[in-house]
């Protein structure tokens, strides 16, 4: 075969760097994480697709010698609230969302994640006139659509629309996105007090105090609140999410489910992803209804849940698990899997958590394995003292971290 190099010097310096615009090159001498073993070769990409994977050490004239460092197909993220914490930084303070997209591809690419569905809150709670919770959504995912059209991304961005039924909105925000908002992913979240993820009102009562600095007299306050909007909007609001996701072909997602009960809803909905189930019975009929069970790369670093719900490491041995989210720290999905394949001494099967089971999880066949005539989204990371340092990403073909 043959393989076009095309290189660059930079202002007559001896060292020679690639064109980050290039997407033919020659990844050689590295260690390949294939789907089920790890082979020592090359990997040659032209025009943004993996065209030929060989074996041996020999690094050809013009290629990038990896140095032996491992080489995995770039990570696919499904659930992450990273960029709602680039729109508000602080509470009371907002970016514009143009500088906030910007800064959390960059992020993101830096971290090894070259696919994002990026997930915006729909619906809202405006009754109390604070902007705590007001609508974001449709903005930010139009600014997103503009910035891929124009080639401004560093990696590929989609949309996962949060669909809130505790909330007083969520029917109104929906109805604004249609067919041209290509919305990939929508999941079923209920946060009233009370029920799963905070079945334990403890737990919240915790991470108010933490994170808002509310006493109990505003708490009780804001917990009647809630449970007012659930009784009152939770069911239709539902079956609206439902329907929007029918009408436009998303993938579902249910959220937190704790009870055989909450598994039995999802079951009924058609969802094919279970993000973040709070107990192993939970995450076991999942999985037995072909639910693809998704957990938190943070839980499985900390060894726990924040929330004081089950583990996910406990969920790796029954082979309930799989697949990740960086959910709120995108630079725990790597670590999280290079963890995972330490623990079960099998670093392939571990990685693909956090690439093919995610890209299969939403229906995308052409990423997610380093295989021929798949985009050449990659990874290049080595390991000190068991944590993968990155050193190179590329996302088809073009370096962008």
């Amino acid at each position: 075969m043959s393989v076009i190099y095309v290189w660059h010097q930079a202002n007559n310096a001896s060292t020679t760097q690639r064109d980050h615009n290039v997407t033919n090159i020659c990844l050689a001498n590295a260690s390949i994480i294939l789907e089920s073993e790890i082979l020592h070769g090359s990997v040659h990409v032209e025009n943004g697709k993996i065209v030929d994977i060989t074996s041996g050490v020999t690094v050809p004239a013009g290629a990038i010698d990896i140095d032996g460092d491992y080489l995995s197909a770039g990570l696919v993220e499904l659930h992450t609230d990273n960029l709602e914490r680039h729109l508000k930084p602080r509470p009371g303070v907002r970016q514009p969302k143009l500088d906030a997209i910007l800064a959390h591809d960059g992020e993101l690419a830096s971290t090894g994640i070259t696919t994002v569905f990026d997930a915006l809150r729909v619906g809202s709670v405006v009754s109390d006139n604070t902007e705590s919770y007001e609508p974001y959504a449709l903005e930010t995912a139009e600014t997103i659509a503009r910035l891929i059209d124009s080639d401004n991304l560093r990696i590929d961005h989609h949309i996962h629309l949060r669909a809130e039924v505790c909330s007083e909105t969520l029917t109104q925000e929906l109805n604004d996105f249609g067919a041209a908002h290509s919305v990939g992913l929508l999941s079923l979240m209920d946060h009233t007090p009370g029920q799963r993820q905070f079945a334990d009102t403890k737990q919240l009562e915790r991470y108010l105090k933490g994170k808002h600095g509310m006493d109990d007299e505003q708490m009780q306050a804001h917990f009647s609140t809630l449970q007012a909007i659930s009784q009152k909007h939770a069911e239709k609001h539902r079956e609206d999410a439902i329907g929007f996701a029918r009408q436009f072909g998303c993938i579902l997602a249910s959220h937190d489910d704790t009870t055989l009960g909450d598994v039995d809803m999802a079951i009924d909905a058609g969802c094919r992803i279970a993000e973040f189930p709070t107990t192993i019975a939970a995450a076991e009929k999942c999985d037995h209804h072909d639910i693809a069970v998704m957990m938190g790369a943070p839980n499985l670093m900390r060894g726990g849940s924040h929330s004081g719900n089950v583990s996910a490491i406990d969920l790796v041995e029954p082979g309930y698990l799989r697949s990740l989210s960086s959910d709120y720290v995108p630079s725990t999905l790597l670590r999280a899997a290079v963890k995972m394949g330490q623990m079960i001494e099998d670093m392939a099967r571990a990685m693909t958590t956090v690439t093919l089971a995610p890209a299969r999880a939403v229906g995308l066949d052409d990423r997610g394995l380093i295989a021929e005539g798949l985009r050449a989204d990659l990874v290049r990371f080595k390991l000190v003292d068991g944590t993968p340092i990155i050193r190179g990403v590329w996302s088809q073909g073009r370096q962008v971290a």
